[in-house]
């Protein structure tokens, strides 16, 4: 009874080495070990961590064997404690590379595969579909799945006209992947009309993948992003800028086989420093902000949107408009954890634990130059000795702007007992007007829905832990007047609640230099800012605007060449900083990687790459190796599937690079 708990845990933690050595230590462990139960609980922890089962093509969880379900948890650990320690080496062994089935390996390196992109189109959009098929959606307006290990084309859907691809999310469950299609119909700026098409590719076990059209729909606008929110309840929204307030439109489709749509002003102020997304939680439609200190995130119950639903049409004339503003049903802030004061940098870059030809990199005597100067006295009465305040942001806006914001959701097959978790990765810039060059970093951290949970809230009013409460239950609270609470709320027809009534539904988790948040021996991972703070410079690429796409005149759009997953994140970047001299040395480029902590509540696992606590925040940067075939300076697109410990790469002439590290 003792092993079937304690054993579970130790090879649960983020760094634990698989279970080979507890197996081998007697027969009576190793026969304990390997049975289903105790690595049922290791995949668990692994996905409470955020972290991937490196599955064949469309397998579930339920559909492994015993000795699968052994390979693929031991994998998975020997990936995330590796990427975590020395960062990712060549591979021989992924799924890429040695197909679960056995079919042909065309175009296989030692440790890298290279396959053929769309003959005679440029790759517009390219995306990873398991370890067994990739989305290519091209600039003529063409998309196509193609099979990686015959390198052949199994699929195209082509509309005879330029569309862009703008959302795809995979349905593992029902072997099927949704994805948006975009074009201009009308170019004025604020009144710029725009067509969707709705789409999903079908994967029959045992026959070739099928492209069908769901729906058509339009709007008017200025088109922020468009989320496949749930394909199950064929749930679709869209943020779209009100250019005359200045405020973000939410539009949804509440059941796209229904000839209606949502379009209402939610009065939320559009800012250029804030990055945006949205969620499905409990029946509600939650619009996700994020600002340089602080996140919110807006609730809006789909029973209260369906009030506004209208008619809608697929008669050429037909523009749909937006019925009303409507203030969210609840709202709630949290700010972000930045790095203490008392924090330094770690080395940009940490050569591999086992490379004796690089001795450890010392950090610069003013590496710490983001830190703020005056340090608060320990508190006498807090346990640990220590109070950690209200830290300054070290990249504030301005200067740093969000160049571009990734959100991520678990995307990989799960667990019901398994929370749903984001990631967020912002690519931060701060341009040089005298010298017209940009320097980057990365933030990085986690987040969930609602921002903060009933139990978090000790230094919040019993009111506003009330109203938490409610907002969970089951979104019921009082309605916003242009921002403000409107009174006081009705009783909440859930019988948990107290009879009190609830006052506020707009409540934050706010931490105050008067009211400092106390450390605590679990701490949470959530909104908890990782970095790589030594500034670089990523490599973009101009993306053409096409004349019936952009408005504007065809201008073009710088795209950083940047993928990220959940915790990982990869991108070229010139080999030399920004401020670096002669032109030619600029020139050079490499391919860089960082692993950030996994999700955990253990103070210790967020400490890595040698930090003694969690205090140390900084990203340790990896330089990759790359094939010699392969040319950085002409890669199109870049992506990332941590899973299979794999990068894909698009080059112009033609060409896929499927790199495979462990």
């Amino acid at each position: 009874m003792l092993a079937s708990a304690v054993l579970p845990r130790i090879v649960a933690s983020p760094l634990a080495r698989p279970s080979q050595p507890v197996e081998t230590s007697c027969k009576a462990l190793h026969n304990f070990a390997t049975t289903r139960p105790v690595y049922r609980n290791l995949a668990s922890a692994l996905l409470k961590r955020c972290r991937a089962l490196p599955l064949h093509g469309f397998q579930r969880l339920s559909d492994l064997s015993d000795q699968q379900l052994v390979e693929a948890v031991n994998q998975a650990i020997r990936l995330e404690t590796a990427w975590l320690t020395r960062g990712p080496r060549p591979s021989t062994s992924s799924p890429y590379l040695n197909p679960a089935e056995g079919s042909s390996t065309n175009g296989a390196r030692s440790w890298y595969k290279v396959i053929s992109a769309p003959p005679n189109e440029e790759v517009d959009w390219l995306s990873p579909i398991t370890s067994s098929y990739s989305l290519c959606a091209t600039k003529s307006g063409k998309v196509v799945c193609w099979d990686v290990h015959r390198d052949e084309c199994l699929a195209e859907w082509d509309p005879k006209e330029r569309w862009e691809l703008w959302k795809c999310r995979v349905e593992f469950e029902i072997r099927t992947v949704f994805f948006t299609m975009a074009k201009v119909l009308q170019r004025s700026f604020d009144d710029r009309v725009m067509e969707f098409v709705l789409m999903k590719l079908e994967f029959p076990e045992k026959k070739e993948p099928v492209f069908s059209e769901l729906a058509t729909f339009k709007t008017v606008g200025v088109v922020m992003n468009v989320f496949l929110l749930d394909p199950a309840s064929c749930l679709l929204s869209a943020f779209i800028w009100v250019a005359n307030s200045n405020t973000i439109g939410l539009y949804a489709l509440l059941d796209w086989r229904k000839e209606e749509y949502v379009f209402i002003d939610t009065g939320i102020e559009c800012s250029m420093s804030s990055n945006w997304s949205c969620i499905l939680y409990k029946e509600q439609i939650v619009i996700h902000s994020e600002e340089s200190d602080v996140a919110h995130q807006y609730f809006y119950p789909i029973s209260v949107l369906q009030q506004y639903a209208r008619p809608s049409s697929t008669a050429s004339a037909f523009v749909p408009s937006i019925s009303q503003r409507l203030a969210p049903i609840t709202t709630m802030s949290a700010p972000f954890i930045f790095p203490p004061v008392t924090r330094s940098n770690s080395p940009v870059t940490i050569p591999d634990e086992e490379d004796p030809h690089h001795p450890p990199v010392q950090a610069p005597e003013d590496a710490d130059a983001h830190a703020v100067d005056e340090v608060p006295a320990p508190d006498p009465e807090d346990e640990a000795g220590s109070v950690t305040v209200a830290d300054a942001n070290p990249f504030p806006y301005p200067p740093w702007y969000p160049e571009s914001a990734h959100f991520v959701r678990q995307w990989w097959p799960t667990l019901s007992t398994v929370p749903r978790l984001s990631c967020t990765v912002v690519l931060l810039a701060d341009h040089e007007p005298e010298t017209h060059r940009t320097r980057y970093v990365l933030a990085q951290h986690y987040f969930k829905v609602p921002l903060i949970e009933p139990d978090e809230l000790d230094q919040l009013p019993v009111a506003a832990a009330k109203a938490v409460e409610a907002a969970r239950a089951n979104g019921t609270a009082t309605a916003l007047v242009n921002g403000a609470p409107n009174g006081t709320a009705s009783s909440s027809s859930s019988s948990s609640l107290s009879e009190s009534p609830v006052e506020p539904d707009e409540w934050y988790g706010e931490v105050t230099p008067e009211r400092p948040a106390k450390r605590r021996s679990a701490e949470s991972s959530m909104m908890r800012l990782w970095y790589v703070s030594e500034p670089f410079e990523v490599v973009c690429v101009l993306d053409g605007m096409d004349d019936e796409l952009d408005p504007d005149g065809g201008a073009e759009r710088p795209r950083p060449l940047m993928a990220v997953d959940f915790g990982h994140a990869v991108w070229i970047e010139f080999a030399f900083p920004p401020e670096a001299d002669r032109e030619e040395e600029r020139e050079e480029k490499r391919l860089r990687f960082v692993s950030f902590p996994p999700v955990t509540n253990d103070r210790d696992a967020m400490a890595y790459g040698g930090a003694s606590t969690a205090d140390s925040l900084e990203g340790i940067v990896r330089t990759l190796d790359v094939p010699d075939e392969l040319d950085l300076d002409t890669v199109e697109t870049i992506n990332i599937d941590q899973s299979q410990g794999a990068i894909i790469i698009s080059v112009r002439d033609g060409k896929i690079f499927i790199l495979c590290y462990e």
